[in-house]
């Protein structure tokens, strides 16, 4: 499997992905402060919205470099 189709594979993977789930939540480690004995840390939950027009462009970029890699073979 050459790099153009396995990262056309992976386009169109992630695009379903990024349409499927919408958004993604990652929780970041903001301040840890350690008084003595004791620490303090804060905990920040984010969230990333993946636009629709990411996932449908993934997907389109995907499926025209497999068009692509087909026409040449």
């Amino acid at each position: 499997m050459n790099v153009i189709k396995l990262t056309a594979i992976l386009l169109i993977i992630a695009g379903a992905l990024g349409l499927g789930f919408g958004s993604f939540s990652y929780t970041k480690k903001t301040d840890e402060v350690k008084l003595g004995p004791i620490e303090l840390s804060v905990k920040e939950k984010q969230t990333v919205n993946i636009p629709i027009w990411a996932g449908v462009g993934a997907i389109a970029i995907g499926g025209l470099l497999l068009l692509v890699q087909s026409k040449k073979s």
